[in-house]
């Protein structure tokens, strides 16, 4: 959970994962299934594990770990039917509480920062809202937006059990000893 890459290609996964990221997360919004499923599967042998972001089909068609699911992305239930490794968006204590109340094994909050990577991203908790939420759900929580190897460490302390990037994704390995030394 330390550090999670959301990519659209195999190219950056690989050179991730060697930086020592610990989950690839296939992120194509507007992807179809088939899209998704076609291009994960190179990324199941990574040696890292492997989660397709908001397509519960294309996770279990492509033998993912696991799936990631937006707030208003359906298909819990059915993730966690089918044994995949569940993580839900949160951006509140509440919501964080929600999704651990609906199964989530990890909870992916913020944007702790503002982030050019989503255009409807909600607000930044900022480090006390991201320590509200990691205080308030006893599953791991990951921080995601806006973070890069400056500021990673801040949200370990902050009580994050890793963080999830996306522009940084081929800064993997300085990403990684910042998390490492603030543990």
């Amino acid at each position: 959970m330390k550090l999670h890459v959301l990519v659209e290609d195999a190219e950056t996964a690989r050179a991730a994962v060697a930086g020592g990221a610990t989950v690839v997360q296939l992120r194509l919004k507007d992807a179809s299934t088939d899209e998704l499923v076609a291009r994960g599967a190179a990324l199941r042998e990574l040696g890292a594990t492997f989660v397709v972001n908001d397509d519960v089909e294309a996770a279990v068609r492509v033998g993912a770990d696991g799936v990631h699911l937006g707030r208003s992305d359906s298909g819990a239930e059915r993730a966690l039917d089918e044994g995949l490794l569940l993580g839900l968006s949160a951006s509140s204590v509440e919501e964080a509480r929600d999704a651990k109340g609906r199964g989530a094994n990890y909870i992916g909050a913020g944007p702790v920062w503002a982030t050019p990577s989503k255009e409807d991203a909600d607000p930044p908790t900022g480090l006390d809202g991201l320590r509200e939420i990691c205080a308030a759900v006893a599953v791991p929580v990951v921080a995601i937006g806006g973070i890069d190897a400056s500021n990673a460490a801040d949200c370990i302390r902050a009580g994050a059990a890793g963080v999830a990037v996306i522009r940084a994704a081929r800064d993997a390995a300085a990403l990684r000893a910042a998390i490492d030394a603030a543990l």
